[in-house]
């Protein structure tokens, strides 16, 4: 009984201690096995076999002794970067639709964060029984799918050219749908948010879809994990006084979190630990 108890503990702690490690090969772009037995209080075994693991997932490239960012790393196909910091982004999307309400017009950019808040959206109560549904309005093909048959929200998708790594829609079609939609509330996943650099986002693409979307919404909610406060990122999709609210997790650097207060943007924090309500 305790063996199978257990179980999902050591599940959860290994996959916690891989988003680690993965993310340590990204920002460093090369780690060895010892660094990783220093940092992370792990045995070289234990060490090799996680670095195995993630090159099996074309996630790092190993090396003797070591491993290597896979040049494609800081844009991971979506079907890998879904499973890193799960509990966060479902904690974060809990509390991100805790800011709206139903019958409004919401949008949604594509990534793996605001995915889950579509899956909030899709399941919660109060949109479900509300007297009128809920407009979504979103550049995210595989949102769009999932969301398609819920009778309670009525589906709004731009057109466009795929981005295969995000699932999203970009391009000139995409922006002129735009330019005919208001939306109340929008929520905009990023790769970086700071304080100096405002919301930024790997693509020069898809920052430019993300920005119409802001052009066209009266209130901006970013939702990131912490890994993503205070970090860079290649293109600017939106200044920081553009942002209202930013809905992360208490991982974020508190130094981070405190100069975007400063700069005027309402923090929320969802604890993944927290039973929801």
């Amino acid at each position: 009984m305790l063996m199978a108890q257990s179980s999902p503990l050591r599940a959860r702690g290994r996959r916690h201690r891989l988003d680690e490690v993965l993310d340590l090969v990204i920002d460093r772009g090369h780690v060895r096995v010892e660094d990783l037995v220093a940092e992370l209080d792990i045995s070289p075994a234990t060490a090799r076999r996680d670095l195995d693991a993630l090159a099996e997932q074309q996630l790092v490239i190993r090396s003797h002794g070591g491993a290597s960012a896979n040049p494609d790393a800081t844009s991971l196909p979506m079907r890998y970067r879904a499973a890193r910091h799960s509990a966060q982004k479902e904690a974060i999307a809990a509390a991100a639709v805790d800011l709206v309400e139903p019958g409004s017009v919401i949008g949604l950019n594509g990534g793996t964060t605001t995915t889950a808040l579509a899956h909030e959206l899709a399941s919660r109560e109060s949109f479900r029984d509300a007297p009128r549904p809920t407009v979504l309005v979103t550049n995210a093909i595989n949102i769009a799918q999932e969301l398609a048959v819920r009778r309670h929200l009525q589906l709004v998708v731009t057109g466009g050219i795929v981005r295969e790594s995000s699932f999203e829609l970009v391009g000139s079609w995409a922006e002129q749908l735009l330019a005919q939609v208001h939306i109340d509330t929008l929520f905009l996943g990023v790769n970086a948010l700071s304080a100096i650099g405002g919301a930024a986002t790997h693509d020069e693409s898809e920052a430019s879809i993300s920005s119409r979307l802001i052009e066209r919404a009266a209130r901006l909610v970013v939702v990131a994990d912490g890994s993503k406060i205070g970090a860079a990122a290649f293109a600017r999709i939106a200044e920081t006084s553009q942002v209202h609210d930013l809905v992360t997790d208490p991982g974020a650097d508190p130094d981070a979190l405190q100069a975007l207060r400063e700069a005027g943007v309402q923090t929320h924090l969802a604890d993944p630990d927290q039973e929801t309500p």
